[in-house]
C-alpha cells in the first residue's frame, strides 16, 4: 500500500499552536520550518519589495532547529515554545550576532552574553532567527544610518512605525512566528498597530531590561510581546516575565506572575465588561482637523461598534482631568541616560564607547538620523524631570479616579491617530516622526496597555 504524501505546511499566518501540532503529527521539523522563514527573508527582505527589516540572520538558526529535532525524537518537546522561530529587536544582545542599535555606530559590537530575556526564551526552545531593525538608537520611526528606512509591508512608500518596526513587518510578512519589541514612547504599539498585528508594553517590572540598551536605572522603556493573535502574545510573555536581580525594577512583578497569561483568554470576556472610550485627541503631533486623523476615526468606531456587539457596556466618551497637560511634561523624563548606557555596556568586557560622551565624539555620530541625534543628544534637567513626576503621579490617580467612579475594567483609545508616515517625509525635512502616537501609558509606566488589529 503506497504512503499518502504529506501536506506541504502552510506558513503564512501560521500560529505557535499550528507548528506544534504540525511537529507532532510529523507534518514538520523544527529545520523545515526555520528554511522556510529563511527563504521568505531571501525572497522578500532585501530583493522583490525589499520591506527591509532585517539586520543580522542569525548564522546557526539551523544547527538549533536540527539540535532540537533531535531532542525531540528523544524526550518530545523542551518548552513550550519548541521550536518556535523568533525575531527580536536589535536592542536586546543574543550572543553569536552584533547588536548593533540600527546604528553604523555599534555595527561591529558583539556582546559577551545574551539578555535575560533572549536567555529566557532560549531555555523554552525557541530559536532565535535574526534580528530587526529598530529606529536609530532605540527611538522614533524605523529609519537607520546602518540600514535605510524599513517599508511597511501593507504599503511600501510608508514607514513599518518604531521604533520596533522591524520587528513588526517581520511578523506581518510572515519572516518569524512572533518578534520581540521594545518601548520607551510607543515603540510597540505604533508599530503594531501599523503593520496590522497585535503588541503588548507590560507594566514596567514584569519584564527585564537586562542585556537590553536603555535598560535599568532607567523605568520607562520595557520589552514586550508582538505576533499576529492575542494567544500567541500571551504565550510569548508567558517566558518573557520574569524576575531579573541584574534589572532590579523587575522586583516589582515578583510574586504577580500567573502561572500562564493564556490562561484569561475568554472570547466571551467582553460580555457585561464595562469599557471607558477616552476620545481626546493625545496623539504626538496629530493634526484632529485633517482627513488623515478622521480616517483612524472611522476606523475607531467601528472598533467601538464590535466592542459593543460582543456585550460591553460601552461608557462613551469618558474624560480625564488634565490629560494633554500632564502628557506635555514628558519631554523632561529623561533620566540616568549615562548610568543606564554604562549598565549596558558593562556587561561587556570589550565595549565599543565607554561612555555616551565618547559617542557624540565619534566621527560616526553625524551619519545618525537626525531624529536619533537629537534624542540621544538630550541632557537630564532636574526641574523638568521633577514636573514630570508631580505630573505622572496626577495623572495617574486621575485615570484610576475615573476607572472607579465609572467602575471601569479598561479604558480604550486610539492605538494610533495617523496612518503611517510616507517614508520620504521621514527622512526628508521636515523629518515626520512618530505622528499621531499616543503615549499615555508610557507616561503612566505602572499601567500594562495592548493594541489588536482594527481596519
Amino acid at each position: 500500500m503506497m504512503a499518502m504524501a504529506k501536506e506541504p505546511f502552510n506558513l503564512l499566518e501560521a500560529t505557535i499552536d499550528d507548528i506544534h501540532s504540525a511537529y507532532r503529527s510529523g507534518q514538520l521539523t523544527a529545520r523545515q520550518l526555520v528554511q522556510m522563514y529563511l527563504d521568505r527573508i531571501e525572497a522578500y527582505d532585501k530583493r522583490g519589495p525589499a520591506i527591509n527589516a532585517i539586520i543580522t540572520v542569525n548564522p546557526r538558526a539551523l544547527e538549533e532547529a536540527d539540535r532540537l529535532d533531535a531532542a525531540f525524537k528523544i524526550s518530545g518537546f523542551v518548552g513550550a515554545l519548541h521550536g518556535i522561530p523568533v525575531i527580536v529587536k536589535d536592542q536586546a544582545d543574543a550572543k553569536g550576532m552584533p547588536t548593533t542599535l540600527g546604528s553604523v555606530l555599534f555595527k561591529g559590537y558583539y556582546p559577551d552574553r545574551d539578555a535575560f530575556v533572549v536567555e529566557k526564551l532560549k531555555k523554552a526552545g525557541a530559536i532565535i532567527l535574526a534580528k530587526a531593525t529598530l529606529g536609530e538608537l532605540g527611538g522614533g520611526d524605523t529609519h537607520g544610518s546602518l540600514f535605510g528606512s524599513t517599508r511597511n509591508p501593507y504599503a511600501l512608500d510608508r514607514t513599518a512605525g518604531g521604533s520596533s518596526g522591524g520587528s513588526a513587518a517581520s511578523v506581518s510578512a510572515n519572516f518569524c512566528t512572533v518578534a520581540v519589541g521594545q518601548e520607551g514612547f510607543a515603540s510597540i504599539r505604533r508599530p503594531a498597530i501599523w503593520n496590522s498585528i497585535a503588541g503588548l508594553r507590560p507594566t514596567a517590572g514584569l519584564v527585564s531590561r537586562g542585556g537590553v540598551y536603555a535598560g535599568w536605572p532607567e523605568i520607562n522603556g520595557s520589552l514586550g510581546p508582538m505576533a499576529r493573535t492575542v494567544k500567541d502574545l500571551a504565550a510569548l510573555l508567558d517566558i518573557m516575565a520574569g524576575y531579573d536581580a541584574e534589572d532590579p525594577v523587575t522586583s516589582r512583578g515578583a510574586g504577580h506572575v500567573p502561572e500562564s497569561y493564556t490562561k484569561f483568554l475568554d472570547k466571551n470576556g467582553l460580555k457585561g465588561a464595562r469599557i471607558g472610550i477616552l476620545r481626546e485627541s493625545m496623539g504626538f503631533d496629530s493634526e484632529p482637523d485633517s482627513e488623515d486623523f478622521k480616517k483612524i476615526t472611522e476606523v475607531f468606531d467601528k472598533a467601538v461598534a464590535e466592542l459593543k456587539a460582543a456585550g460591553a457596556e460601552v461608557v462613551d466618551p469618558i474624560v480625564i482631568p488634565k490629560l494633554k497637560e500632564a502628557l506635555a511634561t514628558r519631554p523632561g523624563s529623561f533620566t540616568n541616560s549615562e548610568e543606564s548606557f554604562k549598565v549596558f555596556f558593562g556587561r561587556s568586557a570589550n565595549p565599543p564607547f565607554k561612555s555616551r560622551e565618547e559617542v557624540l565624539r565619534s566621527a560616526d555620530f553625524a551619519k545618525v538620523v537626525s531624529g536619533s541625534q537629537n534624542r540621544f543628544k538630550r541632557v537630564f534637567n532636574p526641574t523638568k524631570h521633577y514636573e514630570y513626576l508631580l505630573a505622572r503621579e496626577e495623572l495617574t490617580i486621575n485615570l484610576l479616579k475615573v476607572m472607579a467612579d465609572n467602575r471601569l475594567d479598561a479604558v480604550v483609545h486610539k492605538a494610533v491617530e495617523h496612518q503611517p508616515t510616507l517614508i520620504r517625509d521621514g527622512v526628508n525635512p521636515p523629518y515626520v516622526d512618530q505622528k499621531g502616537a499616543p503615549h499615555l501609558n508610557t507616561f503612566l509606566v505602572f499601567v500594562p496597555t495592548i493594541v489588536v488589529p482594527a481596519g
